[in-house]
């Protein structure tokens, strides 16, 4: 058993992970392994709907649940925020085609 030197260097950590080693880009910066106790079939019926595998199902369901929070918590704003813009002002610096899509 390894003695606990303090906090882990996760640059190094993450060297020795299995999906660094196979060229596996992690999107998250700190990752955490998790054990969690699921119902079978709603595992089951989310990796159908996804068709993925177990922790890519999951990271998208808590992606999309962050989302669906930061949603609500936007909405609350809705009335509350003034923005005191022109968007024909906006515009003036933009050229548009024939169907008012910017042209780069």
């Amino acid at each position: 058993m390894q003695k606990n030197d303090g906090p882990v260097n996760l640059r190094r950590r993450q060297e020795l992970t299995t999906a660094a080693k196979y060229g596996i880009n992690c999107r998250m910066g700190e990752t955490r392994k998790v054990t969690a106790f699921l119902p079978a079939d709603l595992l089951a019926t989310a990796q159908s709907y996804t068709g993925e595998g177990v922790t890519e199902t999951l990271r998208i369901a808590l992606e999309r649940l962050r989302h669906t929070e930061w949603s609500k918590r936007l909405r609350a704003l809705r009335g509350k925020v003034h923005l005191d813009l022109d968007l024909d002002e906006l515009r003036e610096d933009r050229e548009f085609d024939e169907h008012g899509n910017v042209v780069n």
